[in-house]
């Protein structure tokens, strides 16, 4: 069986701006006055010499001051070559930016390999049951597995150069908050002596009232500064948050990318196994496979009284379950095989999902909304379980089967309620859920028509879109490729029922 993995995209932390808005955790920040240099201290009674520094020291702020925080790797190549270099401590000037291109190549390359020998199962599956058909099957299957551990090692090269680079950024971060720190204690400072010498004072100093005018703007110019970078320092604190955050998620992504290159290389094990066992168990004789196949195979009622494991915890029959995802595929087109392989917690299980209390495990900006849904709902909040974090610390808080965050459920309520009837909408209910699950696959899916034409391509993506949002592409072939295989397994269980349904 495959490690457990837990859809993160719903999981993304943002919080919200000043202007309403929600601001991603790995976006960047807005340029900032550059607070850097250390300014000089200015003392009261003020020269003319004092009078014209304050101002320069302003103006050269503002002048030379664009310092945004450091750009997150989802936002550009690998890292620059120094930080990439320090971080992973060689000596060597290796281009970053050069290094991911040549992954992504051989990513691209290996995807093509892997959809030959996927094409080559499909065909053989579709010429019907016989036994040199599935031993053929068998043979690509492993191909196809050692092809995709190839992917995953490849991925794991990506993940550390991205926790390369995001520890990179950290270490710039903090230095660039403690030379801010360093300034705004001078520029307190200057204020403290300021605030020992009265109007009084300053106008004696300087009795012409054009002399005592430049003071006094002098001086609303340095409380001005000191404002600007407390409110930086404010800004780069957040940015530095969102950055560790960001450093211990793609640590648990390695990590699990790992895991999986394991499960892969056991899956060819196993496989390999299975061809044995099926070439002994016929002596290589059609007759005998066909009757073990007729032994082998489900039948509907079996299929029907299946328990369906849901992702964020409870459970159903498979024949239930399949008509809530029925519904779903009634109101968005996408393949009720394809909803139920995304919400089935064999292909997609969290730790701890749905064993914690909101305010310990939820992002703070997310828990004005989860209060909001269940307060429409008539629900107490501490009696509603909600994902827990991860081993890392990132937040957890996703509610219900289909493991929605509070923001992401309200982006999708009106849109759900429409289709089931509901108002509100539960995160909690079993037709909601996979109402929800299916409109934002059907959106995640459109995305990935820019990319992919291919039915099997198209759902790869999607998966991958569900389970690590913008970072996509680093998961078809561990996430995504886990989902299509319990899709096209759903889908021989759905055409069994089917085809009972229609005889009887």
């Amino acid at each position: 069986m495959r490690p457990p993995l837990k859809p993160k995209v719903l999981g993304d932390v943002s919080f919200p701006k000043r202007d309403g808005t929600q601001w991603s955790a790995f976006s960047a920040l807005p340029g900032k006055i550059d607070l850097g240099t250390k300014p000089r201290t200015i003392r009261i009674p003020l020269t003319k010499i004092g009078k014209w520094t304050i101002p320069a020291f302003a103006a050269a702020f503002l002048a030379f001051g664009s310092a945004s925080a450091p750009t997150t790797f989802l936002t550009r190549a690998a890292g620059d070559n120094a930080s990439s270099t320090a971080a992973a401590g060689s000596a060597t000037s290796t281009d970053p930016t050069a290094e991911r291109t040549a992954l992504e190549a051989q990513l691209q390359q290996l995807q093509g390999q892997i959809d030959q020998y996927q094409s080559q199962i499909t065909s053989y599956e579709s010429q019907g049951k016989t036994l040199s058909g599935q031993i053929s099957v068998l043979n690509a299957k492993i191909a196809s597995l050692n092809l995709q551990i190839q992917a995953t090692n490849l991925t794991i090269q990506q993940l550390d150069q991205q926790i390369a680079d995001t520890q990179s950024q950290i270490t710039a971060t903090q230095a660039d908050i403690a030379n801010k720190q360093a300034a705004i204690g001078d520029l307190m400072k200057s204020l403290y002596q300021t605030d020992q010498t009265s109007l009084i004072e300053i106008f004696l100093e300087h009795p012409r009232l054009s002399d005592f005018w430049n003071e006094t703007q002098d001086i609303t110019l340095l409380q001005d500064n000191l404002r600007v970078a407390v409110q930086q320092i404010t800004d780069l604190q957040s940015q530095l948050q969102n950055q560790e955050q960001q450093f211990v998620a793609s640590k648990s992504d390695a990590a699990t990318a790992q895991a999986y290159a394991q499960s892969q290389a056991q899956e060819v094990s196993t496989t390999k196994s299975q061809k044995t066992q099926l070439l002994t168990a016929t002596k290589g004789q059609e007759s005998k496979y066909q009757a073990l196949l007729v032994q082998t195979q489900a039948t509907a009622a079996q299929i029907r009284s299946r328990i369906f494991q849901l992702l964020g915890g409870g459970q159903l029959t498979f024949g239930q379950a399949y008509q809530f995802a029925q519904v779903a595929s009634n109101a968005t087109a996408i393949d009720p095989a394809f909803i139920l392989a995304i919400l089935d917690r064999e292909s997609a299980l969290g730790q701890n999902v749905g064993q914690c209390n909101y305010k310990t495990a939820m992002s703070p900006s997310q828990q004005p909304t989860f209060l909001q849904i269940t307060s429409a709902l008539n629900i107490d909040p501490n009696t509603m379980m909600v994902s827990c974090p991860n081993a890392d610390g990132v937040y957890g808080g996703a509610m219900g089967p289909a493991q929605f965050e509070p923001s992401t459920w309200e982006l999708y309520a009106g849109a759900v309620s429409k289709v089931t009837g509901n108002n509100p909408p539960s995160p909690w209910s079993d037709a909601d859920a996979f109402v929800a699950t299916g409109l934002y696959l059907k959106d995640a899916m459109t995305g990935c028509r820019a990319t992919y034409t291919r039915t099997i391509d198209l759902e790869r993506c999607t998966a991958a879109k569900y389970y690590a949002g913008s970072r996509w592409r680093g998961y078809l072939w561990t996430y995504g490729e886990a989902v299509v295989e319990q899709a096209q397994s759903f889908d021989a269980d759905i055409k069994t029922l089917t085809t009972a349904n229609s005889g009887s």
